[in-house]
């Protein structure tokens, strides 16, 4: 009888895991503990009948970069929005990022010379960069992105450094804060620059399209792909310890059977409990979670009003000020404080897939897409703080909003369980988990004979991209004699 390989969890890692596993000869069985597959990539439509919103990732520009993704015939469509991203600024201006090098440091003024030195040599060799950031590859610096000249040397000072490189208090300077604060960290932290550095790189090569018709039909077409290699997916399943596997066929590491946890560590510790060597559930424990995210979605009567032309074109939007405005922000938050004006991060995904759109009563309602930074396992609510963060940049706005729909960090959790706290970056991003996520040597490995781990809170981290999924299914295959 042929090996099996069980995957827990069907987010993209879990079902590129599954895809890798497949291809590797195993019998495959996804197991899911929510009703339907995706994880963070899921879509709905909880405001207006027919419109359609993402309930979590929703810009994919790390699917587009990943090296895996990149070799799968997958029925999938991927649409641009004129503009990837658009820094709004007090007084109507704007920092705005185009998918062209050239474009953007053009209109970033004196700043932009500084601009091109820091990305030229990035997007010059686009997949070579993708390869290097994405593959995590054991033993080597390749997979604490922490590279060699072309990104290391920029990603390694914090991102006020670089900030200051651009001038400190300027557009530009702004403009890569933000794309910084995607790391959920306080941006005066060496590496933090290097998540600015691949934000911005992808941007700027690949763009950051959104898939036709909803997060969704990703995670439905890997799913697809399992099944065209004869896996089995089930939904409903929610597995608390490795004996649970034995009522869907599992026969244990002896007959060469694997199994790949797309889970946090803590809940894979939770899984493996009295199996596992005591460093390393030690080391699971002891995995930290960073900062989170309040989300909200809005229906907007006709899109919002914002001042800057471009950002009406633009299909993200980062609303955070300054570099020191965002930096203090992500400092309070990073903290366990609450800032008075978080950072917000706003989706136009309906410019560049207008089917996600709605026509009542002869009137154009658009999702918006938001969520805003805040501390760890927060309680309150930050549906205002969001609406008046947009309503800085687009006065009147309130006007157009006819449908708001709130997920507390709580509800967060419960949508997914691997977002701890509200984390959605898999864990924090902090020096020490950039090297060792969650551990050092052998970042898949468990401990415990045929059982890996192939969440985001292993390498290369956070993102829609499969490649950590990817990777434990290939230390399985190898660890099972198939590679």
């Amino acid at each position: 009888m042929s090996a099996r390989a069980f995957v827990v969890g069907s987010g993209p890692n879990g079902l590129a895991a599954a895809i890798e596993l497949a291809r590797a000869g195993f019998r495959v069985t996804v197991l899911e503990g929510a009703a339907g597959i995706g994880g963070g990539c899921r879509s709905s439509g909880r405001l207006v009948p027919g419109m359609i919103h993402d309930d979590c990732a929703a810009v994919h520009p790390l699917f587009a970069a990943s090296p895996f993704f990149r070799t799968l015939e997958l029925d999938v469509e991927l649409v641009h929005p004129e503009i990837p991203l658009a820094h709004p600024l007090p007084g109507g201006d704007a920092a705005v990022l185009y998918r062209g090098l050239d474009a953007t440091a053009a209109g970033l003024g004196r700043e932009g010379r500084r601009w091109r030195a820091l990305f030229a040599p990035l997007v010059r060799y686009p997949d070579r960069i993708a390869d290097l950031t994405l593959t995590p590859v054991p033993g080597s610096l390749a997979r604490h992105t922490v590279l060699g000249p072309r990104f290391g040397v920029r990603g390694l000072p914090p991102t006020t450094v670089v900030g200051g490189f651009l001038g400190g208090e300027t557009p530009a300077a702004a403009l890569f804060a933000g794309l910084s604060a995607h790391a959920f960290n306080r941006l005066d932290r060496p590496l933090t620059s290097a998540v600015g550095l691949m934000m911005g790189f992808t941007a700027q090569t690949w763009g950051w399209p959104v898939v036709a018709g909803g997060s969704g039909r990703l995670t439905a077409a890997l799913a697809d792909y399992v099944r065209e290699f004869n896996g089995t997916i089930r939904t409903g399943v929610t597995v608390r310890r490795l004996s649970d596997l034995v009522g869907f066929g599992y026969r244990g590491a002896s007959a060469g059977d694997v199994v790949v946890l797309t889970t946090t560590p803590g809940h894979a510790a939770a899984v493996l409990a009295g199996n596992q060597p005591v460093r390393r559930r030690r080391a699971y424990r002891r995995f930290r979670h960073g900062a989170a995210a309040f989300r909200v979605d809005l229906a907007v009567r006709g899109g919002i009003p914002w001042l800057n032309p471009d950002a009406r074109r633009a299909g993200t939007l980062h609303l955070g000020g300054t570099a020191g405005e965002i930096a203090a922000a992500e400092r309070a938050t990073s903290s366990g404080r609450a800032a008075g004006k978080p950072f917000v991060l706003v989706g136009q995904q309906y410019l560049a897939d207008p089917s996600r759109s709605v026509r009542v009563d002869g009137e154009w309602l658009h999702p918006v897409w938001t969520y805003a930074h805040v501390p760890a396992g927060y309680r309150g609510d930050a549906t205002e703080q969001v609406i008046s963060r947009i309503a800085e940049y687009a006065p009147g706005v309130r006007d157009r909003i006819v449908g708001v729909s709130a997920r507390s960090v709580a509800e967060l959790e419960a949508y997914n369980p691997n977002y701890v706290g509200g984390d959605v970056a898999g864990g924090a991003n902090s020096p020490g988990q950039l090297v060792a996520r969650p551990v050092v040597r052998q970042p898949y490995d468990t401990g415990v004979n045929g059982v890996f781990l192939g969440s985001a809170s292993t390498p290369p981290g956070g993102g829609v991209h499969g490649m950590s999924g990817f990777a434990a299914a290939r230390r399985a295959a190898r660890w099972a004699g198939k590679l």
